[in-house]
């Protein structure tokens, strides 16, 4: 896990997912693409017509190059390998076509004080569409603690299996490691053999079991 992705666009979350990625890439010692998305603008009706749409998709992109030329120099300080790209169109589709190369993915958890970009519903999406771990960050987050206590929730499922594999990596720097089963009766593989598993990576997680119907 080297090649970490996070999206740039100058909304209220950007400076969360700034931090977390550094974070992350200094932990991991690893490279830091920053996309730039400069977001299509949804209209309807007259005012489309009107080439209201050209309007705000330019005033769209001069907002982003104002946004480049004032990340970049902050990032270039930080003294990390990165790349930096930048596209136009919307933010799903835009991340899921720059993840072929990359480990992980930095987004928000959500926005707390708009509904546009829905990052709740971005979050999920890139996690599906994608195939690429994501690290999705609350908007007021001051940086990722790669060292600290991480939380695994399973399930038994294929899923769960594929996510555990792919955060060996991350496991791996954390402190402690806690497993926490959620017994609803379909548990296909028990935590117990995920616990074995991260073991023979040298992770030692306490494993955690609950009912679903308690």
């Amino acid at each position: 896990m080297k090649n970490v992705l996070v999206l740039m666009h100058d909304d209220s979350g950007q400076e969360a997912r700034y931090q977390a990625a550094l974070d992350l890439c200094r932990a991991l010692e690893g490279h830091l693409t920053c996309l730039d998305v400069t977001i299509l603008p949804v209209m309807a009706g007259d005012y489309a017509m009107m080439g209201g749409e050209a309007v705000l998709l330019a005033a769209e992109e001069e907002r982003e190059q104002a946004n480049r030329a004032r990340m970049e120099p902050r990032l270039q300080e930080e003294g990390l390998p990165y790349s930096w790209t930048d596209v136009t169109g919307e933010l799903g589709p835009a991340l899921k076509d720059a993840a072929g190369l990359v480990d992980v993915i930095v987004v928000n958890r959500q926005l707390d004080d708009v509904h546009y970009p829905d990052m709740l519903g971005l979050a999920g999406e890139v996690l599906v569409k994608s195939g690429t771990p994501v690290l999705a960050v609350p908007q007021d987050a001051k940086g990722f603690n790669a060292a600290g206590h991480a939380m695994v929730a399973w399930d038994g499922s294929r899923e769960s299996d594929a996510a555990l594999r792919a955060a060996v990596p991350l496991l791996k720097l954390a402190e402690r490691v806690t497993i926490l089963e959620i017994d609803d009766g379909s548990i296909r593989v028990p935590a117990i053999e995920a616990a074995e598993y991260l073991s023979r990576h040298d992770i030692r997680p306490v494993v955690c079991r609950r009912s679903a119907r308690s």
